[in-house]
């Protein structure tokens, strides 16, 4: 069964000050490159491994992509690989952009 919890802009923004979660953003490395969440981390989509996330073990991991798609994608294959992740930010970065949130590059 597919669990999918999703976070809006004011819960991924306290868990990020807080420091309880990593976001771990999908999107193609140019596209990180342009303009990314401060502190996420780049784990692009399309050479995604979920083995790699144990590397934030201890932290809640929240995937973002640009609008959600993405993000749901890695999501599931996560799930796939026995990982207990249900979390993704479902507006994405485009959500963040258009909140007003800060943006590293």
């Amino acid at each position: 069964m597919t669990t999918v919890i999703d976070l809006d802009r004011e819960t991924v923004a306290a868990g990020l000050a807080d420091g309880s979660l990593v976001i771990v953003d999908v999107r193609e490395p140019h596209e990180f490159a342009a303009g990314h969440i401060p502190g996420s981390v780049s784990q692009p989509l399309s050479r995604f491994d979920p083995r790699e996330l144990a590397a934030y073990e201890g932290r809640r991991i929240v995937f973002s992509c640009a609008a959600g798609v993405r993000s749901l994608q890695a999501l599931m294959l996560s799930q796939a690989a026995g990982l207990d992740l249900a979390e993704h930010y479902r507006g994405g970065f485009k959500d963040w952009v258009a909140s007003g949130g800060p943006v590293e590059t």
